[in-house]
């Protein structure tokens, strides 16, 4: 068996991540930015923690920045431009040459307009619903003996996984793959808190990992939909509309279809997933 006692950053096989990283964060502080690393790459850098290794490679890094207006979010680019990021052709994308590297800055806070980013180019636009809401208490990840990087929790990584697919299903069907492997190792990732905070669910029958484990990340999610109806409404119209029907979930036929498991177990998954957020008074931030 091999050693994944001190599995870091490295092994996210990202060239060049911690340079990169670097020349963000010192954008950031010098423009006073709160900034968040989204995405992919935060859920597998929390998995990590846990001896559990990437399934899938991008080279891509995602940041949320909370800013005020476009003219601060320009600024933090422009500094990022002197660093040596080049701007690519859409506007919240940035390449670095040097290091092969591309990173999305998505900006959030003041500057949205109804959950709405709309760019100064007048085409393009990105909704950053649940942003707020699961970034409001984030995870923090120790990157090396100095670095470290707010995250958003596993569970919030999963509202903002299920919003990027609904908005674009044909072309983010990556996010289903990255919730089911949140969902399957999430048992493991939540530990004695288990026994300690959700020992009711230790008697359920049959005694399922994945299952308890969805049904922790509702209770987990549901303060985070508690402070937007919006989002809450969201969500759970995309868990609703994939677990009523089996033949017309698209969530469900994709797990059965990529992992092997059978489609009525799929949507057990989703309709835990669905009772741990309607649970009365078992929720856990």
């Amino acid at each position: 068996m091999s050693d994944t006692s001190n599995l870091t950053y490295r092994d996210l096989a990202i060239p060049h991540f911690i340079d990169v990283f670097k020349m963000v964060d010192e954008a950031m502080k010098l423009n006073n930015a709160p900034y968040y690393l989204i995405g992919v790459n935060a859920a597998d850098l929390q998995l990590l923690k846990e001896g559990i290794k990437p399934s899938r490679g991008t080279k891509d890094i995602d940041f949320a920045v909370m800013t005020p207006s476009f003219q601060d979010y320009e600024k933090i680019k422009l500094d990022l431009i002197a660093k040596g990021f080049n701007q690519a052709k859409v506007p919240f994308t940035l390449y670095h040459p040097e290091y092969n590297a591309a990173i999305d800055l998505l900006p959030f806070g003041q500057i949205e307009e109804n959950d709405t980013i709309n760019f100064e180019d007048r085409k393009t636009t990105m909704n950053v619903l649940g942003f707020k809401e699961t970034l409001a208490d984030p995870s923090i990840v120790l990157l090396d003996d100095v670095l470290t990087v707010d995250v958003p929790p596993l569970h919030g990584m999963v509202v903002l996984k299920l919003i990027a697919w609904s908005d674009r299903p044909e072309i983010r069907v990556s996010d289903l793959g990255d919730i089911y492997r949140i969902v399957k190792h999430y048992y493991d990732v939540v530990g004695d808190r288990i026994f300690e905070e959700y020992i009711d669910l230790l008697d359920s029958e049959p005694f399922d990992e994945k299952l308890i484990a969805a049904r922790i990340m509702g209770r987990r999610i549901s303060p985070i939909l508690e402070k937007s109806a919006k989002l809450k409404d969201r969500v759970m119209a995309v868990i609703q509309e994939n677990s009523t029907e089996a033949e017309k979930s698209s969530i469900g036929k994709h797990w059965a279809s990529s992992y092997g498991i059978e489609l009525t177990y799929a949507i057990d998954i989703l309709l835990n997933l669905k009772k741990g957020i309607e649970d009365i008074g078992h929720q856990n931030g």
